[in-house]
C-alpha cells in the first residue's frame, strides 16, 4: 500500500482526533533513581503498576510526536521517509490504544509483549529521519528550528525506549548481577570505558590498517549507578570520532600517533569523563556547529545510520551523517548529564562528558 493510500484510511480522522486529545495531556518524567528502586525487587505487583503506568503514559508520547511529525516546516512533514516514520508512531499509538485495561498479570504478559514489538517496529527511526532531513536540506532558511526538532524527537524516543526496554528486562527471570532492569546499579566507567575504546579501535584497525593507543586513567574500584548501554555508546561516539581525527592526522606522518587520553573524575555531584586527542583541533567556525544534525567534521561524510539505539549498531562507519556527538549529548541529558566540547585548532580537541550521579534528575521530556 502507499503513502498516499494509507493516510485516506478511514480510521485516520478518528485515529488522529484521539492522538490530538492525548496529545494535549502532560507527560509524566521519572528518575534513574525512581526506576532503580522501583524495579529493584520485581514483583507480579509492581510489574503489573509498571504495566499500567506505559498502558497511559506510552500513547501520551506518542501522541505529541505524531503531532509534530505532522506540523512540520518546509514540506518535511510530507516528505516519504518522515511519512514513514509517522506511520510507524500511529500504528504503535492504534496498538496501545486498543488495548484494554490492564487487570491480571495475563494482561501484563500480553501488554508486555506487545511493547516488545512497538520498540521492534522503531529500530530504524534514526536512518530514516535522517534520509527525510537529508532530502530537504538545502531548503532551509534556519538549519536550528530543524536541529531543535530533531533534538526533542531523539530525547523523547530514547526516553520512550528506556521505559519499554526498562519494564521488559525486569522479566528476565535471571538478570546480570547488580543490575535492575537495564540499570548496572554498581557501573565502572573505567570498565566500560576500555570496552567502548576497543570496539572503536577495532573499527578504526578495520577502515585505516591501524589504529592510536588509547590510554584510561582514573580509580578501576569506583562504581555507580547508571545505564551500562547508554555510556558505552557516548564514550564509544567520543573516543571514534578522536581515532579518526588522530588516524587521518598522522597517517602520512613519520611521527607515531599520539595516544588519546581518557581521564575518569568521581566528583560529589558529578562522574566526569574527557576524552583528549591531538587530532588537529576544530576550527573555531566550526565549533558552533558540532552539534547540528547538518554538519559533521569528517572530510567526506556519509548517510550511514547511527548507533542511537541501546547498543551499538553493526554497520557503523568511523564517519558519519552528523548525527553521533548530538545524540551523544541527548544520551548525556537524559539522566541529568551534559556534553561539552572543547577545541584547539593545529592540536586537538576535549570533550568532557558530564554524568549526574545523584540520579535524581527527572527526564527532560521535550
Amino acid at each position: 500500500m502507499s503513502v498516499k493510500a494509507k493516510q485516506t484510511l478511514p480510521w485516520c480522522k478518528s485515529l488522529m482526533k484521539e492522538v490530538k486529545k492525548l496529545g494535549a495531556l502532560k507527560q509524566t518524567g521519572v528518575s534513574l533513581r525512581y526506576m532503580m528502586e522501583f524495579g529493584s525487587n520485581p514483583t507480579p505487583k509492581s510489574l503489573l503498576i509498571s504495566a499500567q503506568f506505559l498502558h497511559k503514559e506510552l500513547p501520551i508520547r506518542i501522541a505529541w510526536r505524531v503531532i509534530e511529525l505532522h506540523d512540520l516546516p518546509h514540506g518535511l512533514s510530507q516528505t516519504v521517509p518522515v511519512l514513514k516514520v509517522r506511520d510507524w508512531y500511529l500504528d504503535s499509538f492504534r496498538d496501545l490504544r486498543s488495548f484494554p485495561e490492564i487487570k491480571d498479570m495475563d494482561d501484563e504478559k500480553e501488554f508486555t509483549e506487545m511493547i516488545k514489538a512497538v520498540k521492534v517496529r522503531h529500530n530504524n527511526v534514526v536512518p530514516t529521519m535522517a534520509l527525510g532531513v537529508q532530502q530537504l536540506k538545502t531548503v532551509y532558511e534556519d538549519p536550528n528550528e530543524i536541529d531543535e526538532f530533531l533534538d526533542r524527537f531523539y530525547m523523547s524516543r530514547i526516553g520512550i525506549r528506556m521505559l519499554i526496554g526498562q519494564h521488559v528486562e525486569l522479566h528476565n527471570p535471571n538478570p546480570p548481577q547488580n543490575c535492575v532492569g537495564y540499570i548496572h546499579t554498581k557501573l565502572c566507567p573505567m570498565v566500560v570505558a576500555r570496552n567502548a575504546s576497543e570496539d572503536a579501535r577495532s573499527m578504526c584497525y578495520r577502515e585505516y590498517g591501524s589504529a592510536p593507543d588509547v590510554n584510561i586513567y582514573g580509580d578501576p574500584e569506583f562504581t555507580f549507578p547508571y545505564v551500562s548501554a547508554h555510556l558505552h555508546l557516548m564514550v564509544f561516539e567520543l573516543v571514534k570520532n578522536s581515532l579518526r581525527a588522530v588516524q587521518e592526522r598522522f597517517m602520512d606522518s613519520d611521527k607515531v600517533a599520539p595516544p588519546i587520553r581518557i581521564i575518569i573524575a568521581d566528583g560529589i555531584e558529578d562522574v566526569t569523563i574527557k576524552v583528549s586527542d591531538e587530532g588537529g583541533g576544530i576550527a573555531r567556525s566550526g565549533l558552533s556547529k558540532i552539534f547540528s544534525y547538518h554538519y559533521s567534521t569528517a572530510r567526506n561524510s556519509s548517510n550511514e545510520p547511527d548507533p542511537s539505539d541501546l547498543g551499538i549498531a553493526g554497520n557503523v562507519t568511523m564517519a558519519g551523517n552528523g548525527y553521533g556527538l548530538p545524540i551523544c549529548r541527548l544520551y548525556a541529558r537524559y539522566f541529568g548529564g551534559d556534553l561539552q566540547v572543547i577545541s584547539m585548532e593545529g592540536y586537538g580537541t576535549d570533550a568532557y562528558l558530564h554524568l549526574c550521579r545523584l540520579g535524581d534528575s527527572q527526564e527532560p521530556l521535550p
